[in-house]
């Protein structure tokens, strides 16, 4: 009998040892490095696409690697900021997914929709896309891993970002850029990881009014950053190739999407800590 127990025990043993309980998902992309996070194009080389018939919203380009072999890859939406559309941000969607990410970059159903409206066309990107990935005829077909998507935006669509991620906690991370909210004001309930990306000479939505009382109203316990880029301002997101503080912009917003979406470890540090390019940075939670 204590010859048979000892069988089972040590079979056991072995099933538990065979299969993990939590595997950490593959990285995708080498070491990261601050050039690296600031250069224009990152690892992966991408392509593009339209949403032929977008449902709930007004128009997206899909970006995505095209090295399939790395994949699946994160999903991330990307909204733009009040009377803007997503031509301004294709820099910016193009070099997010050159780091190992599908992204939807969409204009809005009209360019004055505030934050509250644009919130639900998010959504609604962001469950068709992920749809749109799983079928056969997709060029992006298979790339999304669905367990790992993210929301991001630019003024208006980044208090629009936040917004919807009240209502999906299962989201792995959120983003907004110099963000404008609605009267969706306070945050206390987000349970995603949220970036607040601010611009140190933002007169347009001014820091003390819109970027900072959102950061404040997180819980103390979310991961979560205010990171305020010295002299930069409300249109950095928007501006023309070669400022500096546009490729700042992409770094930050790089590792915060690798850290979290990926949950790639690697790029903690580029998530944490005060430097000289930045004129104010706080933090809640622990990651």
């Amino acid at each position: 009998m204590r010859t048979l127990t000892r069988i089972i025990f040590t079979l056991a043993a072995c099933l538990f040892m065979a299969v993990p309980v939590h595997a950490d998902p593959a990285p995708h992309g080498p070491d990261p490095t601050a050039s690296l996070l600031e250069a224009k194009q990152g690892p992966f080389a991408v392509a593009n696409t339209k949403v032929a018939s977008p449902s709930g919203y007004g128009a997206a380009t899909v970006t995505y690697p095209t090295a399939k072999s790395d994949g699946p890859y994160g999903l991330v939406v990307l909204a733009p900021g009040f009377l803007l559309a997503q031509g301004y941000y294709s820099w910016l969607a193009e070099r997010v997914a050159s780091h190992g990410f599908v992204v939807v970059n969409l204009s809005t159903n009209s360019i004055f929709d505030s934050p509250d409206v644009r919130a639900p066309q998010l959504a609604s990107a962001l469950k068709q896309v992920l749809a749109l990935s799983q079928t056969a005829t997709s060029p992006y077909s298979g790339l999304v891993n669905p367990d790992r998507l993210a929301l991001m935006g630019h003024s208006a669509g980044g208090g629009a970002a936040l917004t919807a991620a009240l209502s999906n906690p299962g989201l792995k991370a959120v983003v907004g850029l110099t963000l404008a909210v609605g009267t969706q004001k306070e945050f206390s309930q987000l349970q995603v990881p949220a970036l607040v990306l601010a611009a140190e000479k933002d007169v347009i939505a001014p820091n003390a009014t819109y970027s900072m009382p959102v950061f404040q109203s997180l819980s103390a316990a979310l991961p979560s950053a205010y990171i305020e880029i010295a002299g930069a301002d409300h249109l950095t997101p928007t501006i023309l190739e070669g400022s500096r503080m546009r490729a700042v912009l992409g770094r930050y917003t790089i590792a915060w999407l690798k850290r979290f979406v990926d949950e790639d470890r690697r790029y903690t540090p580029f998530t944490q800590g005060s430097r000289p390019e930045l004129s104010k940075y706080l933090s809640h939670g622990a990651w």
